[in-house]
């Protein structure tokens, strides 16, 4: 016990006991620089003895702290010195090179081969023609987003900026976003925050999303205010109206925006008191049952002057889904476009539990989404956008393949302005100024230059896109399918998309000839009347 005693004590009474000897000694001007730190840390030593929050601290008093000192750059040793080129934490270093060399008009080739295991289960590829076609024009990938419904249709890119607020980004961060969507002529997702100074002074292509909190078309209550709806979507910068029904890294949790990050501007903006959290429910008020939902979806439409509107989600329960399906059957309303996010997409903050636990991923999802429109002779009549992970010209495929007809993308873009995945995003200390709202650090973020790398990733990955289609022999993204696309399951053994996925041939939910059994049973579930099953059935 007395070794012990001595070997966790020892290096601060080292420091006391030198503090003592060497204090009467003031004529010794070379021994103050060493009496005043040992002075120093045998202070430290004592409020680590007399302090009781941290028991390595009473118990190793000066030495102690190291831990916790270590342990707060932690992230950062990993980062830069241990983690590989193909580590995903949750972006690999090789996917954030890939966005900041195309972001910089830098090549992003690669020389000597493939750094991946072909031969490894999930490994992923395009197979290609014998004949490639003909390079296509990146600025011909577009997609007309808008039904029988909709007067003002929309063309949009198949790469878009994702759902981002003001609020979690900087000014300056929306500023660069935005522009760079003007100069690349692509949208620019405002988040549930709502519409901006700065979403607005570059005019950018919107699409305004709409959250639970309603922010920026709320009454004092938090309930949603037509006339203020109206005023906003009417502008001619609001492209498409999109309603959040889930996020994908916290689905069914709302969203939060603390008090520290509330500027005057962030609460003018969103239409919220200062010196409160700023919480978006969980759910809406503005519906309660898949019916009511496309009676607001019809209404949003009127309000705007017949602009496209759509919602996003994070698939959960299928048989809720299934229950819009049946909602827009009763009632012929249809949205015009459906966002599918996913399980693996992003947030500036959500328990940990949420993001590793919860929601389905996208492919699956986006998938489940795209067979019940296709049952129901409805997919030509909506589009569908897919959010999730999507960084380069490989990933916007491989969701195409089954079913998207556009991609967003948060991260990439984010990457694309300057982040380093430092992960601080909810602490206000964001190093490179895009998620802050503290003004010394956002004006690192320089928005002329960060603008042109916003449009630069967006033209260089489309060109990469176009490049690897001409490869596969195709000319439009739209003519991508399942089976162009291929996935190792074993070391022997690999299979086209089209074998591995379960498609839905048109009708085939009306008319009921499914093989299976989950289709046929999550529409049986399904009510158009709620979101709850059909207990009958669920039983």
């Amino acid at each position: 016990m007395s070794l012990s005693l001595l070997s966790r004590y020892a290096f601060f009474a080292a420091c006391v006991l030198f503090s003592l000897v060497t204090l009467p000694f003031e004529q010794h001007e070379w021994l103050w620089p060493f009496t005043l730190l040992t002075t120093v840390l045998s202070l430290i030593g004592l409020f680590d003895l007399l302090q009781t929050r941290h028991a390595v601290r009473r118990n190793y008093p000066i030495l102690g702290n190291i831990r916790y000192l270590v342990e707060t750059i932690r992230p950062e040793i990993r980062q830069y010195l241990l983690e590989s080129d193909s580590d995903a934490l949750p972006f690999s270093r090789a996917q954030r090179s890939l966005v900041y060399s195309r972001a910089k008009n830098e090549t992003a080739d690669k020389p000597f081969g493939t750094l991946i295991d072909v031969y490894q289960p999930g490994f992923e590829f395009i197979s290609h023609s014998m004949r490639p076609a003909p390079l296509s024009d990146p600025a011909s990938f577009r997609v007309s987003v808008g039904g029988p419904q909709c007067t003002q249709p929309y063309s949009a890119s198949i790469f878009n900026v994702s759902a981002m607020s003001f609020g979690s980004l900087s000014a300056n961060a929306i500023r660069a976003l935005n522009k760079g969507a003007k100069l690349g002529n692509f949208a620019h997702d405002t988040g549930e925050g709502s519409i901006s100074p700065y979403h607005r002074e570059h005019g950018g292509d919107l699409t305004w999303e709409l959250g639970s909190g309603y922010f920026g078309c709320r009454t004092r209550e938090g309930r949603f205010d037509p006339e203020r709806f109206a005023q906003q979507a009417l502008d001619p910068q609001v492209r498409m109206i999109e309603i959040k029904m889930s996020q994908g890294a916290k689905p069914g949790h709302g969203g939060i925006l603390p008090k520290h990050k509330v500027t005057q501007e962030i609460a003018d903006t969103r239409g919220i008191m200062m010196g409160e959290d700023c919480i978006s429910p969980s759910r809406h008020s503005a519906f309660n049952t898949p019916l009511e939902l496309m009676h607001f979806i019809a209404q949003l439409r009127e309000l705007s002057g017949g602009k496209p509107v759509g919602f996003k989600l994070c698939l959960g329960h299928p048989w809720e889904f299934m229950g819009i399906a049946k909602a827009m059957l009763e009632t012929g309303i249809l949205p015009d476009f459906i966002v599918v996010d996913g399980a693996e997409g992003g947030t500036g903050a959500a328990p940990v539990e949420f993001t590793d636990h919860l929601g389905m991923p996208m492919r699956e999802g986006l998938l489940f989404v795209h067979n019940t429109l296709v049952g129901l002779n409805l997919r030509d009549k909506i589009r569908l956008g897919a959010s999730g992970k999507i960084v380069s010209a490989f990933d916007i495929a491989s969701v195409l393949a089954i079913g998207a007809d556009w991609c967003n993308s948060a991260r990439g873009f984010m990457f694309a302005i300057g982040c380093i995945q430092s992960q601080s995003c909810h602490t206000n200390k964001c190093p490179t100024g895009v998620a802050t709202q503290d003004p010394l650090r956002q004006r690192a973020l320089v928005v002329e230059d960060k603008a042109e790398r916003v449009k630069n990733f967006h033209h260089h990955t489309l060109k990469a896109l176009a490049e690897m289609l001409a490869a596969a022999g195709l000319e439009h993204p739209s003519q991508l399918k399942a089976k162009h696309l291929v996935r190792r399951l074993s070391a022997t053994e690999i299979k086209l998309f089209s074998q591995l996925h379960v498609f839905l041939k048109p009708g085939e939910l009306l008319t009921g000839e499914l093989s299976g059994e989950f289709y046929p049973r999550m529409w049986a579930m399904a009510r158009a009347d709620s979101f709850e099953p059909n207990e009958e059935v669920a039983a």
